[in-house]
C-alpha cells in the first residue's frame, strides 16, 4: 500500500533562488545545524585518523580499533537509547546536549596535545565517547525531522540534508587536509568541536511545529526491544536493513584501511588526499542534487535499488589503482565521485521509505534498532579489516570489501521494492 509523492505547487520549486523548505525558519534552522556540524565533522573524520596514523605510529590493526571505537556505541547503546528517547518528551533538547557533549570531548584532543599527554588510548576513548553521544542526537534526530516536515516533502527535505553532507563532503576533507598539514591535526580538530557548538546554538532556536506523537501509554509498555521486532515484521524495512547492514560490514572494512593504504601504499600527502577526496565528492553533490528527479521520473523503489550499486562498485578503483601519481589520482577521483554520487541516492531515498514506513511514535526506537544492526556491524568489519589487512596485507583485504559490498543488492531484488513508484504508507500491522 503505497501514499502520494504529489507534492503542492510550492514544493521542490525555488522562489527567488531559495527552496521553499528553507524558506521555513524552523527547518532552515535544523538545516543550518546539520550543515555546519556535517562540515566539521569531515574535518575530525580526516584528521583524527591521521593523528593516528603520523602522532602515535598506529598501524592496520590500531586503525580499526580506532574506527571500531566510535562504531561501537551503536551496538551497544542503540536500543536503549532508543526506548528512553521515545519517552522523553524534548527530542530538541536531548540533540542540544548530544552537541555540546561533542564539542567538550573533541575540544580536549588538542589540549592534551598541548600539554604533552596525548596518547592513541586517549583517542580510543574520545571515539568511544563522541560515539555514544552520535548515537543519542540520531535516535532523536527523526522523531524532531517528522515535527518539521510535512511527510510529502519527505524527498525534497532528505535531498537538502544530504545535499549540506554532499557539500561537507567537498569541503571538508579538502580544509581537513590543509589545516592538518599547516597547523597539525590536534588543531584541526578545533574547528569540529566549534562545530557542534554552532550546531547547538541552531537546534537551541528551534521550536518544532507540532509536538512529537508520544508513545502509546507513556511507553511503558514496550520495551526495548520493541523497535527490532518492528522492523523484522516489516518487509520493507528488513530488507532495506539486512541490505544497509551487508553493505556496511564490508564498507567498513574498506574504511578502515583506506586512510592507510592511500597514505602509506600509494604515498599520497596530507593536504593532497583530502583534496582528491573532496573533488571526487563532487558526485555527492550531483547525487543530492538529482535524486529527487530520479524518485519522480522513475519512482522511489527503482532509484533506492540502483543505489545499491553504484554506491559500492566504484570502490574497485582504490585497490586497482597504481602506476605514476596522476593515474592514481584519477583512479582516486573516479571512484570517490561514482561512490559519492551512489551515497547521496541511497541515504536520500532509503533514509525517506524507512520514516515513511514507520509510524511517528515508534520513530526512536525503530532507529535504535536500526542503528544498533546497521551501524552497529560497522566495529565488526572495522575489526575484521584491520585483522585481514595484518594478516593477508591491506590491497588484498581492499579487494575483498570492495566486492563483498555490493552483495548487499540481493535483500533487496526479491522484494517489493524495486516495484515501489512512492513512499509507502507507516506499516501499523507490524507494531503488533
Amino acid at each position: 500500500m503505497t501514499g502520494t509523492l504529489t507534492p503542492p505547487p510550492a514544493v521542490g520549486r525555488q522562489r527567488r533562488g531559495v527552496p521553499a523548505l528553507l524558506r521555513q525558519a524552523q527547518f532552515r534552522r535544523y538545516w543550518s545545524a546539520q550543515t555546519v556540524s556535517l562540515f566539521g565533522d569531515q574535518i575530525s573524520a580526516l584528521a583524527l585518523p591521521l593523528l593516528a596514523v603520523l602522532g602515535t605510529d598506529a598501524g592496520p590493526a590500531e586503525m580499526g580499533y580506532l574506527t571500531a571505537a566510535a562504531l561501537l556505541p551503536n551496538l551497544l547503546f542503540s536500543l536503549l537509547l532508543g526506548a528512553w528517547v521515545d519517552r522523553y518528551p524534548h527530542k530538541r533538547r536531548v540533540m542540544v546536549l548530544a552537541d555540546l557533549g561533542r564539542a567538550v570531548l573533541v575540544g580536549a584532543v588538542p589540549l592534551a596535545y598541548l600539554l604533552g599527554v596525548l596518547s592513541l588510548h586517549q583517542l580510543y576513548a574520545v571515539a568511544f565517547l563522541t560515539g555514544t553521544l552520535a548515537v543519542l542526537f540520531e535516535v532523536a534526530h527523526s522523531a524532531l525531522f517528522v515535527t518539521l516536515v510535512p511527510r510529502r516533502d519527505y524527498v525534497d527535505a532528505n535531498a537538502l540534508t544530504n545535499g549540506s553532507r554532499a557539500m561537507s563532503f567537498v569541503a571538508g576533507p579538502s580544509a581537513g587536509g590543509i589545516l592538518v598539514q599547516t597547523l597539525t591535526a590536534p588543531v584541526a580538530l578545533l574547528a569540529d568541536a566549534l562545530s557542534y557548538l554552532v550546531s547547538a546554538l541552531f537546534l537551541a532556536r528551534i521550536r518544532p511545529t507540532r509536538p512529537a506523537e508520544p508513545a502509546p501509554d507513556g511507553g511503558t509498555g514496550l520495551g526495548i526491544g520493541h523497535g527490532l521486532r518492528f522492523v523484522a515484521r516489516s518487509q520493507i524495512l528488513r530488507s532495506l536493513l539486512l541490505g544497509t547492514t551487508t553493505l556496511n560490514l564490508f564498507n567498513y572494512m574498506f574504511h578502515a584501511l583506506f586512510v592507510l593504504y592511500v597514505s602509506t601504499q600509494l604515498g599520497l600527502s596530507p593536504g593532497l588526499l583530502g583534496l582528491v577526496i573532496g573533488v571526487g565528492s563532487i558526485g555527492a553533490l550531483l547525487g543530492a542534487a538529482v535524486t529527487g528527479r530520479l524518485v519522480r521520473r522513475f519512482g522511489i523503489g527503482p532509484a533506492a535499488l540502483a543505489s545499491f550499486v553504484l554506491f559500492p562498485a566504484p570502490l574497485v578503483l582504490v585497490p586497482l589503482a597504481g602506476g605514476p601519481t596522476p593515474v592514481v589520482l584519477g583512479a582516486l577521483f573516479a571512484a570517490e565521485f561514482l561512490a559519492g554520487l551512489g551515497v547521496m541516492m541511497m541515504d536520500i531515498t532509503v533514509g525517506s521509505l524507512q520514516v515513511a514506513a514507520t509510524p511517528e511514535r515508534l520513530l526512536a526506537r525503530v532507529t535504535g534498532a536500526k542503528r544498533t544492526v546497521n551501524y552497529g556491524i560497522r566495529p565488526i568489519g572495522a575489526v575484521l579489516g584491520g585483522t585481514l589487512g595484518a594478516a593477508i596485507g591491506v590491497r588484498p583485504t581492499l579487494w575483498i570489501a570492495t566486492v563483498g559490498a555490493v552483495a548487499g543488492l540481493l535483500w533487496i531484488l526479491p522484494t517489493t521494492i524495486p516495484k515501489l513508484r512512492e513512499l509507502p504508507e507507516p506499516d501499523h500491522s507490524a507494531a503488533g
